[in-house]
């Protein structure tokens, strides 16, 4: 497969256009808000600590002065949280260009969300898939919908099987095991989100996504959910030169997000060995993210555990 070509110049220009990037205070979320920005794009930083989003809006403009910014609250892992960010979103009546789920968790101990579901599957999954039925009326035509999923989700157990009881917290708790799910289930997701609009003649875009290896916080995130110090052993610190900088990894949300070409429903990746690195390009879908069972299955948890309707796709 040949190497990709593309860089932060192909970035197209986006004056006019509207995102909403989730989880945009740091990682991941930052860069590529930060990247959408410099390409014109009014940019709404979706975060769980407003706080945080402010000192995230502070540091884009330090680069990027003639940004387009503002800070909205939502708490991923709580649905009536998104219930009201998807109501303020609607009467503000501004439309969206770009929705960005990027917003993640993992690790910590055994931990139910406050609607009962295991709380990485709970944010990582539940809440983007109430997020983006909620906001999907307001998409412009050609509007695109980003998921991020992770490598991770090639390890995912779901199957057509999968019941709402095995979408919480249970005994023995594998937190890891938990986050291969939920990214699995972002990446069944968006694909068959792509395929069902594709059904219905939309021009709408879901396209799936991975960072590759890239230091995004995640790991810190698992220590202070675990209640413990970041131990940088000498591993950790030499797999921090191994990771490519959270700047690099946003590239496969931007690319998916903008570049010409996509029809929706496919997987975003770094070009490099094993995906772990590299310039963004589209890659095959992991067989996790190919069955059709399994994805109309989480379609219909996803429905019953939100209760969100997708407008008839």
């Amino acid at each position: 497969m040949a190497r990709s070509t593309w860089t932060e110049r192909d970035i197209p220009d986006l004056a006019g256009r509207r995102a909403i990037v989730t989880g945009a205070s740091s990682g991941i979320g930052l860069e590529a808000s930060r990247l959408l920005a410099a390409a014109g794009a009014e940019v709404v930083l979706a975060v769980r600590d407003p706080a945080r989003g402010r000192r995230a809006v502070e540091e884009i403009t330090r680069t990027v002065p003639e940004a387009r910014l503002a800070v909205a609250e939502i708490d991923l892992s709580e649905l009536d949280s998104v219930r009201r960010f998807g109501r303020r979103e609607v009467e503000l009546a501004r439309g969206l260009d770009m929705l960005i789920n990027n917003a993640g968790t993992s690790g910590g101990p055994r931990r139910a969300s406050a609607d009962g579901f295991e709380i990485q599957m709970a944010t990582n999954f539940l809440g983007h898939f109430a997020l983006t039925g909620l906001l999907l009326p307001l998409l412009h035509p050609g509007g695109r919908i980003v998921t991020v999923a992770s490598l991770m989700a090639r390890r995912g157990h779901l199957s057509a099987a999968t019941t709402l009881e095995d979408l919480r917290p249970r005994e023995p708790y594998r937190a890891g095991r938990c986050y291969a799910d939920s990214k699995q289930a972002d990446l069944l997701f968006a694909v068959e989100l792509g395929r069902r609009l594709r059904a219905a003649g939309s021009d709408i875009l879901s396209v799936a996504c991975h960072p590759g290896g890239a230091a995004t916080g995640l790991g810190s995130q698992r220590a202070r959910a675990a209640g413990r110090p970041e131990r940088l052993t000498i591993g950790a610190r030499l797999m921090r030169l191994v990771l490519q900088s959270a700047r690099a990894g946003a590239w496969p949300t931007v690319f998916a997000a903008t570049a010409p070409g996509l029809v929706g429903g496919e997987l975003v990746a770094p070009d490099g060995i094993a995906q772990g690195r590299g310039r963004p390009r589209v890659v095959p879908v992991f067989a996790s993210g190919r069955d059709a069972a399994v994805a109309a299955r989480l379609w219909e948890l996803g429905r019953e555990a939100t209760g969100v309707e997708f407008g008839g796709i």
